[in-house]
């Protein structure tokens, strides 16, 4: 994965949805790998960690936030690191940390699909 720059906080972001969010009665490993974690270890937990994120009353506030912040690490309203770089590469970097909501409608067909039954492990 190309180097980026830690999280940029966007000026308008609001953090009252992370208090609802069910990652917080979660093991926070479960959304961060290990250093050096590869393969299909990854892959299960970055699956595990989408499961919750697929039932998240704010799935997609996380999801926004992560994509306008630039957030380099973790997985976030079900969008792993991987997915919010392949959104980052796609994208006009001006256009990222736009308003609140730029990122979902800048990637939400990408957003949907990291939640789907495929990603999740679960199948057709």
């Amino acid at each position: 994965m190309p180097q980026q720059p830690l999280a940029q906080v966007p000026l308008d972001s609001r953090w009252h949805w992370q208090e609802r969010g069910l990652c917080r009665s979660a093991d926070p490993l479960l959304f961060f790998h290990p250093q050096n974690e590869r393969g299909s270890s990854r892959v299960r937990r970055d699956q595990s960690a989408k499961r919750i994120c697929a039932s998240c009353p704010v799935r997609l506030e996380c999801a926004d936030y992560a994509i306008r912040a630039r957030e380099p690490y973790g997985v976030w309203g079900g969008l792993s690191e991987d997915e919010r770089e392949a959104i980052y590469r796609r994208l006009d970097s001006r256009y990222v940390a736009g308003p609140v909501g730029n990122g979902l409608h800048l990637a939400g067909d990408v957003i949907n699909r990291a939640i789907s039954r495929d990603a999740l492990g679960l199948g057709a």
